[in-house]
């Protein structure tokens, strides 16, 4: 009898055991402790650690308090100035409330995904292609207060929204390529004017000053040349010097106006008021003399 009451004990107290057990749970640092009991909603929030359910009559939903980063998958559509794009990006939130996260919502991930999913389209939809392509910072902080304004009453806060990729069709690429093109040929053409406009102000000035002393030009020819006959590359033709021109007609001139110190000189008429000029007179050769007839012989006269 003993024996048996002591086996029974045993057994109740096995099975006592392995139901205090069962009720054991440990929720870790970054989880909060949600407990239905019999489906009604238990108002304490489990605190990480050890802590106690009910077997079979308390149910604990633990929830990850950690940020989430979820991908957003591509969406195409069509923005305001008519250009057919396909656009993804990536969210981060996390849990807040956790009683509002299990109560309010059945899956609050899916529902962030979806909700994230639309309100994309909807911003490529108000939005311009350059807005898309320069203008992030402020399409992602209106898609995060579209995303946020629902999820705020699913105990979930939207940390940071960021448009990841903005894909083009080819003949977008092609035409935005061109147009990249001609605004640089445009600005290099800009900027090469401009060069050419401050090189002729600066050689303007030299000819100014070159013109004062026309021996720097012969110099600055010299220099050049110089420059030149460096690369050895190909044949020079060097003009004649126009100063040498001009000390050989100074040497001419000077033994001139010496020669005319000495005598006088004829007085200047100008060339309108000259008579025409008196042709030279011709030498005519004098006729030579005809030549003398043959003298006519005397016949005698035939008498009959």
């Amino acid at each position: 009898m003993v024996e048996g009451l002591v086996i029974a004990l045993v057994v109740v107290l096995c099975a006592g055991a392995l139901y205090v057990a069962s009720g054991a749970r440990v929720i870790r640092q970054y989880e909060r402790g949600v407990v239905l009991r019999l489906g009604r909603l238990r108002e304490d929030v489990r605190l990480p650690g050890f802590t106690m359910v009910v077997p079979g009559i308390d149910r604990l939903r633990k929830v990850n308090m950690q940020i989430v980063t979820m991908p957003v998958p591509a969406q195409d559509g069509i923005t305001r100035d008519n250009v057919t794009v396909r656009v993804d990006a990536v969210i981060y939130f996390k849990v807040v409330d956790p009683t509002n996260a299990v109560i309010a919502v059945e899956d609050y991930r899916f529902a962030v995904s979806q909700m994230a999913q639309t309100s994309l389209r909807s911003i490529i939809g108000k939005s311009d292609l350059d807005d898309l392509l320069s203008n992030r910072e402020k399409l992602n902080q209106g898609l995060e207060v579209m995303i946020d304004s629902p999820a705020v009453s699913w105990g979930v806060q939207i940390d940071r929204v960021e448009i990841k990729d903005v894909s083009l069709p080819e003949t977008m690429k092609r035409s935005m390529a061109r147009q990249a093109e001609a605004d640089r040929e445009r600005r290099a053409r800009v900027i090469n004017a401009d060069a050419e406009l401050q090189a002729s102000k600066k050689l303007a000035q030299a000819a100014g000053e070159m013109s004062a002393q026309p021996a720097a030009l012969q110099l600055r020819l010299l220099q050049t040349v110089v420059a030149v006959a460096a690369e050895k590359n190909s044949t020079l033709v060097l003009p004649f010097p126009v100063e040498l021109l001009r000390f050989l007609e100074r040497a001419q001139q000077q033994p001139a106006a010496e020669a005319g110190q000495d005598e006088p000189s004829a007085p200047f008429v100008p060339a309108a008021l000259r008579g025409p000029a008196a042709a030279p007179a011709r030498t005519v050769p004098a006729a030579a003399p005809a030549p003398a007839a043959p003298p006519v012989a005397e016949q005698p006269l035939a008498h009959h």
